[in-house]
């Protein structure tokens, strides 16, 4: 009578084991690691983009000319 006890309470042990703890164990890992990829693509996309502002945003130096000069201009209506 215990052996058939034991023998399902083996049984029923096993099935959680194998069907409920395993599965979610392994599924969280798998979210977890594409959150991770997530997060690092989403900060190598901000880094590429401040990159791109900073250089956008930086003045070019403009070309001086001659206080002196005389620039031709004409009105337009």
């Amino acid at each position: 009578m215990k052996f058939v006890l034991y023998a399902i309470l083996a049984y029923i042990l096993f099935q959680f084991i194998f069907k409920l703890v395993i599965p979610v164990y392994l599924a969280s890992r798998k979210i977890k690691k594409g959150f991770r990829e997530m997060q690092s693509h989403m900060q190598e996309q901000m880094q590429k983009q401040q990159d791109y502002t900073t250089q956008a945003s930086s003045p070019k130096p403009e070309p001086k000319t001659k206080a002196g000069d005389y620039i031709d201009f004409e009105e337009v209506k």
